[in-house]
């Protein structure tokens, strides 16, 4: 199944219209494996014919699958481990101290794909139970695929998911193995609050101590970055923090943040650009 010039940049404008996210050419190259399961399961011969039925705009539902399967949802427990240790060691034990009086942290998993992110996130917490006794944990996770939030919140996955980032430890701890797989404990799946949402919505509402936002900004162009930092920027507290992707920067993308002088891996409000955010915002 070939994929024509033609039949790429209409599935980049129909992805890019529907997310916000484009389709570059370093992607393209998912186009045939993605949409495989679309054409099998609507018995579609050929992906000429399925730009056909696209263009003819009979099907919204059609549009709404190819959307989703176009939609990168990599992902794996504990991913590119070294976030975690630094949140763990190093941020949590700096809001520990600094939210002493309410005993409440609030984390936003942006882009969480099919959830091993924040339940990553609730292992932390739940793996230390006396550290964390008394506090109210919050973990708001989101992504913009309504099918792999259901899986998400559903808490199921494969052998080859759990084995991607967990230990035989953590898994017979947090998990449960039936027929189909392996089942999230309800301790972990009751830390976590899942929603479809697009990064380039409204934020959730209230204010959250962490945001991570990781490998998802890469795939805006440069004017919706600014907007999603904008929009991440509202609601991260004044002492709060940004998690992003190994291989993104704020630098030349956005004057809300900078990297954390003594955290690697952290970037912080500017003081100055948090006061005007503030204000345009109330």
């Amino acid at each position: 199944m070939e994929v024509s010039d033609s039949s790429s940049r209409i599935l980049a404008g129909l992805l890019e219209g529907r997310t916000g996210q484009q389709l570059t050419l370093s992607r393209r190259w998912r186009i045939e494996t993605a949409l495989s399961s679309v054409l099998r399961a609507r018995r579609i011969a050929t992906l000429d014919e399925l730009i056909t039925l696209l263009v003819m705009g009979k099907d919204p539902g059609l549009a709404d699958e190819v959307v989703e399967a176009l939609l990168n949802n990599e992902t794996y427990f504990f991913r590119d481990r070294t976030p975690f240790d630094t949140i763990r060691d190093q941020l949590l034990p700096d809001l520990m101290e600094k939210r002493a009086a309410t005993r409440r942290i609030r984390i936003w998993s942006a882009g969480c794909s099919s959830g091993q992110e924040p339940y990553s996130l609730a292992m932390m917490f739940a793996d230390d139970p006396h550290k964390w006794a008394g506090w109210n944990i919050e973990i708001y996770a989101s992504d913009i695929s309504g099918s792999i939030i259901r899986k998400a919140r559903n808490g199921r996955y494969t052998q080859f998911e759990v084995q991607r980032g967990l230990g035989i430890q953590q898994t017979i701890r947090w998990f449960e193995e039936d027929e189909d797989g392996w089942v999230v404990s309800d301790k972990l799946r009751q830390m976590v609050n899942f929603e479809t949402r697009n990064l380039l919505d409204d934020p959730p509402n209230g204010s959250f101590d962490l945001v991570l936002c990781r490998n998802v900004l890469l795939y805006l162009n440069h004017e919706r970055r600014r907007e999603a930092f904008d929009r991440i920027g509202s609601v991260v507290a004044s002492d709060g923090a940004l998690v992003l992707g190994a291989g993104e920067t704020v630098i030349g993308q956005t004057e809300l943040f900078a990297a954390d002088r003594n955290i690697r891996g952290l970037y912080r409000l500017q003081q100055n650009e948090n006061a005007d955010r503030r204000a345009m915002r109330a």
